[in-house]
């Protein structure tokens, strides 16, 4: 009878142990706040992502996204707006995930739909650019040309270049992407890149025996397509006043400024006919 009583207590001191244990465990668990690295032995994927492309994300821990987990919480998967609010970007009609596919890669942006407005949150300068320079780009949405974020297309992609000596790469020397009919360039703008248009003009000023040969298209095209310069610019008063009260126009004596001094020709060259007007890009 003493030994049957004996292993009834002892069961029950075994049970209380038992017990005790998962109870403490509990507490513990319960009151051990999880860290990124109890996430990563489950979550391998999210983690290495973030840590790869995470930008800003990359600088909180898990948990300052995701409070809870299941069971515990119903729904461990935060909304954007708990932290992006205040700011008209953050404050579209269109849903987060459709641009920010990931949240851990939140700046790994593909876009699907024909978009606008949600870009011009961020990207005024461009917008204005569009806006007040029109052309066939004004007309267009903005995921029409740039279906990755921050990815820049090239214009071959939609344009033939003026000529085979002009790449991708060139194309912006004299076109911006955003106003293209805007056309400027820099002192060192290659000659031949104006040549693919401006044949004629290239062929006598390449074949003249006169200075300006050896000057490239920009240095007296200064800065903007279509700027032509005054000839006393350069020149200054060259000849005596009674010559220049007599002939007040250059070209009536050196002819044509790509081809000066060329006297075969006794008339000055007629003005150009006025060209058809080209389609707007």
């Amino acid at each position: 009878m003493n030994r049957s009583r004996g292993v009834k207590i002892m069961l029950l001191l075994l049970s209380f142990a038992v017990l005790s244990f998962y109870a403490v465990s509990g507490v513990m668990a319960a009151e051990t706040p999880l860290k990124s690295t109890d996430c990563v032995k489950c979550h391998s994927v999210q983690p290495a992502s973030v840590e790869a492309n995470g930008a800003k994300h990359k600088t909180f821990p898990c948990q300052d996204c995701h409070a809870g987990h299941r069971p515990t919480s119903k729904n461990n998967i935060p909304v954007c707006s708990q932290c992006h609010a205040g700011k008209p970007h953050f404050d579209q009609k269109v849903v987060c995930l459709s641009c920010h596919r990931d949240p851990h890669t939140p700046l790994k942006i593909t876009f699907t739909d024909k978009l606008t407005a949600p870009c011009l949150t961020c990207h005024t300068a461009q917008n204005k650019q569009l806006t007040e320079n029109k052309s066939k780009h004004s007309a267009l949405y903005c995921t029409t040309c740039h279906g990755v974020h921050r990815v820049k297309p090239a214009c071959t992609q939609c344009h033939k270049p003026h000529s085979a000596d002009i790449t991708a790469a060139d194309c912006t020397k004299c076109h911006k992407a955003h106003m293209p009919k805007v056309v400027t360039y820099a002192a060192d703008v290659p000659s031949k890149f104006c040549a693919a248009c401006h044949k004629n003009q290239f062929a006598l000023l390449t074949a003249s025996k006169a200075l300006h040969s050896k000057q490239s298209c920009a240095f007296c095209h200064q800065e903007k397509h279509k700027m032509v310069p005054n000839c006393k610019d350069c020149h200054g008063a060259k000849h005596p006043e009674g010559i220049m009260a007599k002939f007040p126009k250059c070209l009536e004596c050196h002819k044509h400024p790509h081809d000066l001094n060329n006297w075969t020709n006794t008339v000055a060259p007629k003005a150009a006919a006025p060209k058809a007007k080209q389609k707007k890009h």
